[in-house]
C-alpha cells in the first residue's frame, strides 16, 4: 500500500477513480483535487462514509489546494473539460492544455518523484503537455489509453460471440481516439484465434465500434461522456503501480526510437511497476497495422503541432 494517491478532477471520471482506488486499498489516503469550492471535499466525505460498508480503510479528502497533495506518489490527472456531441478529441486541445499546464506546475512543486498517469483529453497530447511542464523523465509520464480501448473491443466481441470477457485477450494501439489501432491479428478467444471465430466483415465491424466506442457513449448521454470504464482503466493502470505487478498493458508512452518513432505519446504495450513505465514492448505489424499505426501517429503529431 502506498502512502498517498492524489486525482486531479472531481467530476464522474476523477470521482469514480478516487472510490476505485479507495476501495482496492491502493493507498492510505486518496486526495481528490477540484477548484470548484466543496464538490471534492463532499464527495471525498460520502466515500470515506461508504469505507464501513465496502470494507476498505483508505481515507478519501477533498480539497481545492494542493498542500494536502504533498509527496504524493501517484498522481492521476482527470481534470478539464468533457466532451460534447459533435466535438471532437482535438476540440478540446487548447482549454485542456492550459488546465493540465496548471496541474503539471502543482505537480511538480508538490510531489516531484510522482507518477503520473493522464487521463484528461486529447490524452496523448496531454501527456505531452504534462512531460514537458513537469520536467519528468518519460518512466513517471503515461497515459490511460489502450487499457480503455481494449476493454471496450474486448466488450464487444464477447457480445458478438456470447462468451465470457475474461476469455477474450486483445490488443489496441495507437493514438487514443478515431484513429486507435485495434490488432485483430493479436485477438484471441482462450487462445483460439479471432479470425477461426468470426468472417472478416464482422471483425471489421467491431473494430470501427471500438475505434468510435466512447462517441458512441457521448451520443447516447448527450451531457456527458464515458467514466465507468474510463476509471476503472486508470485504477487497473495505478494498481499495477502502487503493487509493482509488472503488468503489460497497453498505455499511451513516449516514445524514443521504439517502433521507429520519437518524440510523441503512442499507444503501446508498456510493463507497469513501481517505477512506472518499466518497459516498452515492440510487437510485431502486419502491414495494414503497421501503415494505420504511423497514420494514428501522424494525427497524434497534427494535434502537438497546433500547440506551437
Amino acid at each position: 500500500m502506498l502512502d498517498k494517491i492524489t486525482v486531479v478532477g472531481a467530476g464522474n471520471v476523477g470521482a469514480t477513480t478516487a472510490q476505485g482506488l479507495a476501495r482496492r486499498e491502493l493507498a492510505r489516503t486518496v486526495v481528490l483535487v477540484d477548484v470548484i469550492e466543496g464538490v471534492p471535499q463532499g464527495k471525498g466525505l460520502d466515500q470515506w462514509e461508504s469505507a464501513p460498508i465496502e470494507g476498505f480503510d483508505s481515507r478519501v479528502i477533498g480539497t481545492n489546494g494542493y498542500e494536502e497533495t504533498a509527496g504524493s506518489e501517484i498522481v492521476i490527472i482527470t481534470a478539464g473539460i468533457a466532451r460534447k456531441p459533435g466535438m471532437s478529441r482535438e476540440d478540446l486541445l487548447k482549454t485542456n492544455a492550459g488546465i493540465v499546464r496548471d496541474v503539471g506546475q502543482h505537480v511538480k512543486k508538490s510531489s516531484p518523484d510522482a507518477i503520473v498517469i493522464m487521463v484528461s483529453n486529447p490524452l496523448d497530447v496531454m501527456a505531452y503537455v504534462a512531460k514537458e511542464t513537469t520536467g519528468f523523465p518519460r518512466e513517471r509520464i503515461v497515459g490511460m489509453a489502450g487499457v480503455l480501448d481494449t476493454a471496450r473491443y474486448r466488450s464487444f466481441i464477447a457480445m458478438e460471440l456470447d462468451v465470457s470477457v475474461e476469455d477474450i485477450q486483445a490488443l489496441v494501439l495507437g493514438g487514443h481516439g478515431d484513429t486507435m489501432v485495434p490488432l485483430a491479428s493479436y485477438t484471441v478467444v482462450s487462445g483460439i484465434p479471432l479470425s477461426q471465430l468470426l468472417a472478416k466483415d464482422r471483425i471489421d465491424a467491431l473494430v470501427e465500434r471500438a475505434r468510435t466506442g466512447g462517441a458512441e457513449i457521448v451520443g447516447l448521454l448527450k451531457t456527458g461522456s464515458a467514466y465507468y470504464a474510463p476509471a476503472a482503466a486508470t485504477v487497473q493502470m495505478a494498481e499495477a503501480i502502487a503493487r509493482d505487478k509488472k503488468r503489460v498493458l497497453p498505455c499511451s508512452a513516449w516514445l524514443d526510437g521504439e517502433y521507429g518513432m520519437k518524440g510523441l505519446f503512442l499507444g503501446v504495450p508498456c510493463k507497469l511497476g513501481r517505477r512506472g513505465l518499466e518497459g516498452i514492448i515492440e510487437v510485431e505489424l502486419t502491414g495494414d497495422e503497421r501503415a494505420a499505426f504511423e497514420r494514428s501517429a501522424a494525427a497524434v503529431r497534427e494535434t502537438m503541432d497546433l500547440l506551437a
